[in-house]
């Protein structure tokens, strides 16, 4: 009978700073002694190219998986979601130590209480679950390895042979280079640690990437932001559902298209604003004043990302549009009293055509 099995993935940091180093490797040396528990170190999750030997070996894992990143969970969720890396949130009790405090009952009226339709209830989701672990609400390793402990004595995934385990359709090459790793794919650990002789470590060239990650569990399909971007990043699938079609067409520093989101579904994960980055703690409830929340205070978030994309219009040699267009929904009023026109705008407005 084969044994449960967890995949636990460590994502390096961008930066080789020592001590985040230190953790990931601490990490990983504590767990490679642990039974049932199989270890994978990949690049930066953000940076990994679609088709890259990363997201393959990622891909290949059908069971529960647990990922530490120095991301919030919220936007590593998506960014594995974007790469066909799915499953259903698992539950962590490894939270920063103020998440704990937040956690207070929300005022909310009624009426905007009321279900919205939601993308993710369209999505097909693997029966797995996929748990995200952020790496800077603790700096001791034993924290996440008490809690990669407590998911594994919960976890039911079973072990399958290496033709089950690579999923999907690889191209020949790619199945050559995991079965026979050479050079720039999977190899041997990187720094000499002894402690990596029995994790998959995937060192894959990356370069540091900037590109928006949609968040399905709160986009309604609205498509503003493909109205907004006019760089061509936004796309729509064979059923008219958003896609980050070209996420290298991106404008790299600019989350404009985040803060008109209405319902805060777009992550910027290298963004320095946590409402932005994917934080959990500016979802709940969005009738806080958005320009604050989106790191913008005294300004309209609206007005704030108008001028970041007539910025990047400008750097590409373009000319500036204003709020001329993709803000149909966002036009504002002016505040001097209504004419003629205004009322009959308004009755219109009434009419059911």
């Amino acid at each position: 009978m084969p044994q449960p099995r967890l995949t636990v993935v460590v994502s390096q940091g961008q930066s080789h700073n020592p001590a985040k180093r230190k953790l990931e490797e601490d990490v990983v040396g504590t767990l490679l002694g642990e039974r049932g528990i199989e270890v994978m170190v990949v690049p930066n999750l953000y940076d990994l190219a679609a088709d890259g030997t990363g997201t393959l070996c990622l891909q290949g894992v059908t069971g529960d998986m647990v990922v530490l990143s120095w991301l919030y969970p919220r936007a590593a969720h998506w960014i594995l979601n974007r790469n066909d890396i799915r499953g259903h949130a698992g539950t962590t009790l490894l939270v920063a130590d103020e998440e704990d405090e937040d956690d207070e009952d929300e005022d909310e009226d009624p009426e905007e209480a009321e279900p919205k339709d939601r993308v993710l209830q369209h999505l097909e989701i693997p029966n797995r679950k996929i748990y995200c672990l952020d790496l800077r609400v603790r700096s001791d390793s034993a924290s996440f390895v008490d809690e990669i402990k407590r998911i594994a004595a919960e976890n039911s995934t079973e072990t399958v042979e290496l033709n089950g385990w690579i999923s999907g359709n690889p191209k020949p090459e790619q199945m050559q280079r995991f079965a026979q790793p050479a050079p720039g794919n999977v190899e041997a650990p990187v720094n000499d640690n002894t402690a990596h002789d029995n994790a998959v470590v995937v060192d894959e060239d990356t370069n540091r990437r900037w590109y928006p990650v949609i968040d399905f569990s709160r986009c309604t399909n609205c498509l503003e932001c493909i109205d907004f971007c006019l760089f061509g990043v936004y796309g729509i699938d064979s059923i008219d559902t958003i896609l980050v079609e070209q996420p290298d067409n991106c404008r790299k520093g600019c989350p404009a298209c985040s803060r008109v989101c209405p319902e805060n579904a777009i992550i910027f994960p290298q963004h320095k604003t946590p409402a932005i980055a994917g934080s959990e703690d500016v979802v709940a409830s969005l009738k806080i004043d958005l320009s604050k929340l989106f790191g913008a205070p005294g300004a309209d978030a609206v007005d704030v990302a108008v001028r970041e994309r007539d910025e990047q219009l400008m750097l590409t040699g373009r000319d500036t549009v204003g709020h001329s267009i993709g803000l149909v929904n966002r036009t504002k009023r002016s505040d001097a009293p209504k004419d003629e026109l205004d009322d009959l705008i308004d009755e219109l407005d009434e009419l059911d055509l």
